[in-house]
């Protein structure tokens, strides 16, 4: 009886859809049954994947059962797969690609774009083997040489009040009584001065440090901890300078330049063209 019920149970399931949407189906054997039931279960998960991986809005799921019988009626159809492959490579393009593009070169906050109708131009031009504009190979070499070139000058433009602000914190601090400069706009100032060895920049060395923005703001430090222990020549251009330039037992106040910092890169905390004032200690240098 639990088996009959159960071919009833799905028989009727079978009645309710073919009146909403899908294909009629016959349930006269337990194959008939075990196939509708299989097609079910394939389904497991498939509006997640249709939403967070292909970007469907699965409100429109009797536009998505249109197409799934489409795929389905064109079989191995390789005229009707390729563009069947188009529709979704091309949707992919438009809403992941360029996105992902625009802001890789761009940032995030930007509203800059790139020419979308030019990317779909050169991507068809390459798929068709058509190089009458440029070849393959000449426009990997062109993006390769040109879009750190852009998204620079485009953080540039998007960072020129972090930067000018940079500037004009060290430009007072220059003035400061007691601040000397080691060269490259690199500026410290003397807390306690140590009487050991200088490092050389392939020695490893033990500090105890902590990074601040130019308004206070502490993203880096092991003063309350253990020290770290690193090669000088690991560390961003300015640090290096001052780790190899203080005797061991220093502590300095080092004020940093951002293009002797990370420069244009967004390392989160730390955005680009930001000036960076650290207080080092060096510890020791390890044998």
């Amino acid at each position: 009886m639990k088996k009959i019920s159960f071919v009833l149970a799905v028989a009727l399931a079978a009645v309710m859809a073919s009146c909403n949407q899908g294909p009629s189906a016959t349930l006269k054997t337990d194959i008939d049954t075990l196939s509708y039931a299989i097609g079910m279960s394939q389904t497991q998960g498939l509006k997640e994947y249709l939403s967070m991986r292909m970007g469907v809005d699965t409100t429109y799921v009797e536009d998505f059962i249109k197409g799934f019988r489409e795929g389905v009626k064109a079989g191995d159809d390789k005229s009707k797969a390729a563009f069947y492959a188009g529709i979704q490579i091309g949707q992919q393009v438009s809403q992941g690609m360029l996105q992902n593009i625009n802001r890789m070169i761009f940032g995030e906050d930007s509203t800059q774009t790139v020419n979308e109708s030019n990317v779909y131009a050169g991507f068809i031009a390459a798929v068709a083997g058509n190089e009458k504009v440029m070849s393959l190979d000449s426009a990997n070499t062109f993006v390769q040489t040109r879009m750190d070139a852009i998204r620079e000058a485009a953080r540039a433009k998007a960072y020129a009040d972090n930067k000018k602000a940079g500037e004009d914190y060290l430009a007072e601090i220059a003035k400061k009584e007691g601040v000397k400069e080691l060269g490259n706009g690199v500026l410290y100032e003397v807390i306690t001065e140590g009487n050991g060895e200088v490092a050389a920049d392939t020695a490893r060395v033990k500090v105890h440090y902590e990074g601040k923005l130019i308004d206070g703001t502490v993203f880096d430090s092991n003063l309350e901890s253990e020290p770290t222990t690193f090669r000088a020549n690991q560390v961003i251009p300015g640090f290096k300078a001052a780790l190899t330039s203080m005797p061991v037992g220093s502590k300095w106040i080092v004020y940093i330049p951002q293009d002797q910092a990370y420069g244009t890169q967004d390392m989160g905390n730390i955005k680009p063209f930001s000036a960076l004032t650290f207080t080092i200690e060096l510890l020791d240098i390890e044998k």
